[in-house]
C-alpha cells in the first residue's frame, strides 16, 4: 500500500491503538503513538497528534489524558458488562464448545488487551455440557429471516437415540409450521411455531432442527400467536413440555416464596394459610415436568385442586416409588 495511502488511515490506526492498548491502568504515551504509526508506515508529530485525538474526542471516543499519558475511559461495554456476557455464553448449553470459544474471542476484541486477559481466565467450558449441534447460530438466523420475510419453513427434527446418534422424528418427513418468536428457556433455544394440520401452537428445539428452508407461502396462525402473552408463557410452560394449561391451586411452605417468585414472576398473588404457609393459584401446562418442579420441594409443597391434577400428581409419585420397589 503506498505511503499516502497509509497516511489516510491514520486516524483509524490511531482509534484502534488507543481501544486495545490502552486503559486506565495502562496509559500509552505519545512516544508510544508515533512508534505505533510508524509500524505503519505513518509519519506523527506531537502537534497533529494533539489535533488527531482532539478529533477522535469529538467523534465519540473518550480519550482522557493523565500526565502527559491518554487511555480510553468510558468504552461501549465496560468490563463487567463484558464478563456477564462470558458467563451467559458459558452457561448456554444451547452454544458449543467450538462457538463459545469463538464468541470470547470476539467479545475480548471489544476490551484492551490487558482486560481481554481477565476474561479469558474465565474460560472453563471443556468440561461443562453443550450442545452437540453446530448448526444451531445458522437455524437463529433462518428462522428469524423468515419471521422477518413473514414465510412458513420446512424442516427435519430429530432426537438422539441410546447409541447417540441422531434419529430423525416422523421417519424424516419434513415438518411445515409458521414460526413466530425464538425464546431462551432453561438453558435452551425454543421456536414457538404455528402448526396448521395441528391447529396449535407448539415449540421446537432449535438445536434439534436441520435443513430449514423458507416456504414460498406466507405464515398462518396470526390470531392465536396475538393472543400469547410471551412473558408469561414459559412461565406456564415448565421445560417447555407441552400440557393442557389449567387454573392449579398450590399450598407452600412459608420459606419457599421465593422460589414460587422466581418461578412465576413478583406479579403472583400469595395468600397467607396458617401460621408459615401460603396458597397460590396459577394457569399453567399441567405436565411430568410440573410436577417433577413441585416434588423438589418434597412435603413442603401441595397440589390442592383441581381433583384430577391432583391425583395425576399422585399417580406418578405412585409410578416413581413402584420403580424403586415401593
Amino acid at each position: 500500500m503506498a505511503r499516502s495511502a497509509n497516511q489516510k488511515l491514520k486516524l483509524l490506526i490511531l482509534r484502534d491503538f488507543l481501544l486495545r492498548r490502552s486503559d486506565e491502568g495502562h496509559p500509552v504515551t505519545m512516544r508510544d503513538m508515533i512508534d505505533e504509526l510508524a509500524r505503519h508506515d505513518i509519519k506523527a508529530e506531537r502537534k497533529s497528534l494533539y489535533d488527531d485525538l482532539e478529533a477522535l474526542r469529538q467523534y465519540g471516543l473518550d480519550v482522557e489524558q493523565n500526565r502527559g499519558s491518554y487511555f480510553v475511559g468510558e468504552r461501549s461495554f465496560e468490563l463487567p458488562e463484558l464478563k456477564l456476557l462470558v458467563d451467559s455464553i458459558q452457561s448456554s448449553k444451547f452454544v458449543t464448545k467450538k462457538k463459545t470459544l469463538e464468541l470470547i474471542k470476539k467479545l475480548e476484541a471489544l476490551a484492551s488487551v490487558y482486560d481481554a486477559q481477565l476474561l479469558e481466565r474465565q474460560v472453563y467450558v471443556r468440561n461443562r455440557v453443550k450442545s452437540m449441534n453446530e448448526s444451531v447460530y445458522y437455524n437463529v438466523d433462518s428462522i428469524s429471516d423468515a419471521i422477518n420475510q413473514d414465510r412458513a419453513i420446512s424442516f427435519e427434527y430429530f432426537e438422539f437415540g441410546i447409541d447417540k446418534q441422531r434419529r430423525m422424528r416422523r421417519g424424516g418427513e419434513l415438518y411445515e409450521v409458521s414460526p413466530f418468536a425464538l425464546m431462551w428457556d432453561d438453558e435452551n433455544y425454543y421456536m414457538l411455531a404455528w402448526d396448521a394440520e395441528a391447529a396449535a401452537l407448539k415449540h421446537y428445539r432449535v438445536d434439534k432442527m436441520l435443513s430449514i428452508t423458507a416456504l414460498d407461502r406466507r405464515r398462518d396462525g396470526r390470531e392465536a400467536f396475538a393472543k400469547v402473552d410471551m412473558s408469561a408463557y414459559a412461565k406456564k410452560v415448565f421445560g417447555m413440555f407441552t400440557g393442557e394449561e389449567r387454573p392449579v391451586r398450590m399450598r407452600f411452605a412459608g420459606h419457599l416464596a421465593g422460589a414460587v417468585i422466581d418461578r412465576f414472576g413478583s406479579d403472583v398473588m400469595l395468600i397467607p394459610d396458617g401460621d408459615d404457609a401460603f396458597t397460590v393459584t396459577i394457569e399453567l401446562a399441567v405436565s411430568p415436568r410440573f410436577f417433577a418442579w413441585l416434588f423438589g420441594f418434597g412435603t413442603e409443597a401441595e397440589i390442592l385442586g383441581p381433583d384430577d391434577v391432583r391425583a395425576a400428581a399422585a399417580d406418578m409419585a405412585r409410578g416413581i416409588l413402584e420403580t424403586y420397589g415401593g
